[in-house]
């Protein structure tokens, strides 16, 4: 357990890819020449990283949307409070898509019934829950009335990676599945690689707006916290020596974290059970 008001502010993040490391030295060089004393440390999983939140060992962590929500819940069972103090500017009002394939039989959510959809790992918010909740709103039950096949790749990294979203991508186009589910940048982003060809496939459904990762804290925000907070706004894309971060972590600016955009994925979670043996397990 951390004592609360210590100088040093400790943040968790996790090691979803290579660029973590440089991104939080970057940011460790950025904030200390700033006078915060900072540090970070690097999990595995989101699971790992909100448990360690917890239990005193950090200040602050760098959530998935699902991870917000598992330190939400799990603190509020504690008789603390999160907050979400934080976050990108390309966190805010995102849309996951149902493809399919361009020009074939299927042109609604419940022609989709007997069929395949492909989704990414099964905690990935946007290339399966978020989609199937769509489907199910839909009126097309997940695993009852359609065969989800989930492409389970690097479970516990909540779909950062977006490993799953390309295969459930390549299911569609090699004909393995019906339809596939992938947060629409992500779309836009396999287009250009060239993994999707021109006008192959097609927006079956698309999401009601989302907001994805956040820097989470629980309890009230102690002074090396509200610094923390201040340095993070004041960072500018103008300065040369923290752009290359920004550009790494994929955002101009960052914002006040809100958490009005989590309503859908509070949805999907109450609707699929998805938190719940986790949760039993925190006590």
């Amino acid at each position: 357990m951390r004592p609360r008001g210590a100088s040093r502010l400790v943040l968790g993040a996790v090691a979803y890819d290579a660029k973590v490391v440089p991104i939080w030295e970057g940011f460790l060089a950025w904030f200390q020449a700033r006078g915060l004393d900072f540090d970070y440390r690097l999990f595995s999983t989101y699971e790992r990283q909100v448990e360690a939140h917890l239990r005193g060992e950090l200040d602050v962590a760098w959530n998935s949307p699902l991870a917000w929500l598992q330190a939400q819940r799990a603190a509020r069972r504690q008789g603390m409070t999160a907050h979400a103090v934080a976050m990108r500017d390309t966190d805010r009002d995102l849309t996951s898509v149902v493809l399919v394939k361009a020009g074939g039989p299927i042109r609604s959510a419940r022609q989709l019934q007997g069929r395949k959809v492909a989704v990414g790992a099964s905690d990935s918010p946007q290339a399966t829950l978020l989609p199937l909740l769509a489907l199910a709103e839909a009126g097309v039950e997940p695993d009852l009335e359609v065969e989800v096949v989930r492409h389970e790749v690097l479970v516990g990294k909540h779909g950062d990676h977006v490993g799953g979203e390309r295969e459930a991508l390549k299911a569609l186009l090699e004909g393995r599945a019906d339809a596939a589910c992938l947060i629409d940048g992500n779309r836009l982003a396999f287009a250009r690689e060239g993994l999707l060809p021109a006008r192959a496939t097609e927006v079956l459904l698309q999401t009601p707006r989302y907001d994805h990762c956040n820097f989470t804290v629980l309890g009230e925000p102690t002074p090396v916290l509200l610094r923390f907070v201040e340095l993070l706004l004041g960072m500018s894309y103008q300065d040369a020596a923290v752009r290359p971060l920004l550009d790494l972590e994929g955002l101009t600016a960052w914002l006040p974290g809100r958490t009005e955009g989590y309503a859908p994925l509070e949805r999907a979670v109450d609707r699929f059970h998805t938190l719940e043996a986790w949760l039993q397990e925190q006590g």
